[in-house]
């Protein structure tokens, strides 16, 4: 017996759910340090190593990667973020820009694309996929590699935050 996967179920909840948990995982993180008496900016400047990109453009990643995500599943292109966030409140209107984006996609627009050419330009070059592997293999390991990354700051940071902060508690 041959299972189908719907190409929608497996990919925008998931955006929006980690998208959703980044924004509380922020605003975990304001409440914290102002409850602790600092500039909460200090945290977006936060790294883990020295070659690593700070907080504030994990989060602009996060947001990327999910919005090209369902964009390229549906064979569109995404609007273009500038990168120009400099505070917490710069940072909920992208995540919820990119939220708004997500969940106007209809099933319709997604289910069909597992084998969807879909090619893209990172640092190491072009890549190139279809659908089904680029969703599991490429846009959720990379959209969740950088909702780890913030949690991962500011828990490095004193944020008390626990696992269902990061996975969500609904």
């Amino acid at each position: 017996m041959s299972t189908t996967i719907s190409m929608y179920a497996a990919s925008a909840p998931a955006f929006l759910r980690a998208l959703r948990n980044l924004r509380q995982l922020l605003a975990l993180a304001e409440a914290h340090a102002q409850r602790q008496g600092y500039a909460a900016e200090v945290l977006l400047q936060a790294r883990l190593y020295p070659d690593m990109l700070p907080l504030l453009s994990q989060v602009q990643m996060a947001t990327d990667t999910a919005k090209n995500g369902i964009a390229r599943l549906a064979g569109e292109q995404a609007p273009a973020f500038a990168d120009e966030e400099t505070d917490f409140a710069g940072l909920y209107a992208r995540l919820d820009r990119a939220i708004d984006y997500i969940g106007s996609f209809a099933p319709s627009r997604i289910d069909g694309s597992e084998t969807r050419a879909i090619s893209l330009v990172t640092r190491g070059g072009e890549r190139r996929f279809e659908g089904l592997p680029y969703l599991t293999g490429f846009a959720l390991p990379n959209l969740y590699f950088h909702v780890g990354t913030v949690y991962a700051l500011l828990r490095h940071n004193g944020v008390p935050l626990g696992k269902l902060d990061y996975l969500g508690r609904d």
